[in-house]
């Protein structure tokens, strides 16, 4: 089967919109209102869809693999927009070195784990 894709856009949930919205435009993503409840959230070509829903059992099992140029870079600029001074229940993790590359890592509002990763390889 041969793809001839575009684009892969994961749907996220939120447990209060509103408040999740914020924090991705505080994250740096553009934000596209689609309509009351889901918006596109856009990084250059990479982008998310959130949508006004929560389902605690598929929030906290939400992660999500971000693969950045330089993790040291992205870890500084991370812990220099203090988010989780401004947004409650949002926690950093510090860079994580393995076999395969280094990461570190962001607990969004409602719980979705980011990875933000830099591969060796």
């Amino acid at each position: 089967m041969e793809h001839k894709g575009k684009s892969i856009r994961p749907f996220i949930g939120a447990k209060d919109f509103e408040l999740s919205r914020s924090f991705y435009r505080d994250l740096g993503f553009e934000e596209g209102v689609i309509d009351s409840e889901m918006s596109v959230f856009q990084t250059g070509t990479l982008s998310f869809y959130l949508q006004n829903y929560y389902a605690r059992e598929w929030i906290e099992n939400t992660m999500i693999f971000l693969e950045v140029d330089s993790v040291d870079r992205y870890w500084k600029e991370l812990v220099a927009l203090d988010l989780p001074a401004k947004y409650e229940n949002v926690r950093l993790t510090p860079i994580r070195i393995e076999d395969w590359g280094k990461e570190c890592f962001l607990h969004d509002p409602s719980g979705i784990l980011w990875h933000f990763g830099e591969f060796f390889i």
